[in-house]
């Protein structure tokens, strides 16, 4: 599988202030999330994010918003279902970007990001990458238990650093730099 910029799009899922506040690691999760989407901006993909029920759950974390929105490719989606991919907004929304590669980080990993990774593999048109320090849930259990079944029925499991440096491909970009102060 080969992953590069023209192939792949980033899928922010849920990242909302009241699941957040009940979320295992969320200092580490909001942090990781923050640098990678930094990154893919300079990097200039594209990415989609959603929200859960927004009256009932709310918004975005406005830090984590006001760094999606600086994307001029950005555009977020509300959802009820837990698959994202069962949102036939979202589900429109991926096909039309006609990337084979999704990057996906958010919460909760046992729940709407597991049920995303595995919808988008039995559609069989999509790539899905989890980034393991980007996820959460409130119990780490159910974060281990997930992570598991997704690499089990064949999702890429990496982590944020990882999968920034694998798009990047070369220390000689003019990128590198911008990407490096991201990252430390």
């Amino acid at each position: 599988m080969t992953i590069n910029k023209e192939n792949t799009v980033l899928l922010v899922v849920d990242m909302q202030e009241k699941i957040l506040a009940a979320m295992s690691n969320k200092e580490q999760l909001i942090d990781n999330s923050e640098r990678l989407i930094k990154a893919i901006n300079v990097l200039q993909l594209p990415i989609i994010s959603t929200v859960q029920n927004k009256k009932g759950l709310g918004a975005t974390l406005p830090i984590i918003s006001d760094i999606l929105n600086s994307n001029n490719q950005h555009k977020e989606f509300e959802k009820f279902e837990f698959s994202c991919v069962s949102n036939e907004n979202i589900l429109n929304a991926l096909a039309e970007l006609d990337k084979k590669n999704v990057i996906i980080i958010g919460i909760e990993s046992h729940v709407c990001v597991q049920q995303t990774v595995l919808d988008l593999l039995d559609d069989g048109g999509f790539n899905p990458i989890v980034i393991a320090d980007c996820i959460s849930s409130r119990k780490e259990y159910d974060k281990k238990f997930a992570l598991k079944a997704m690499r089990d029925f064949g999702a890429y499991i990496t982590t944020y650093e990882s999968i920034i440096f694998e798009l990047l491909k070369t220390a000689k970009s003019p990128l590198f730099k911008e990407i490096s102060k991201i990252v430390k």
